[in-house]
């Protein structure tokens, strides 16, 4: 049985520099998990891409409520 659509969910940085850390993050309009999310480091010159990878966990709703994210790479700039 589905349930009312989410506002967000939890992305859990499985790898990389913020290895452990969950960001809480907004789905697509389409309701879907975001492919791909930029975390900005500490100093702000710095951000950390992850890509999505194949863990999703669900609790009660067809929706993810939380996602597994890989490290990708640090951009500058």
């Amino acid at each position: 049985m589905a349930t009312a659509s989410r506002a967000t969910y939890t992305a859990k940085l499985t790898d990389g520099p913020l290895e452990g850390k969950t960001v809480t993050m907004e789905y697509l309009e389409s309701g879907d998990p975001k492919p791909r999310i930029e975390i900005p480091a500490d100093s702000g010159a710095k951000r950390y891409l992850y890509a999505r990878g194949a863990g999703l966990e669900f609790e009660g709703s067809d929706q993810p409520t939380a996602v597994d994210y890989r490290y990708l790479e640090a951009v500058f700039g």
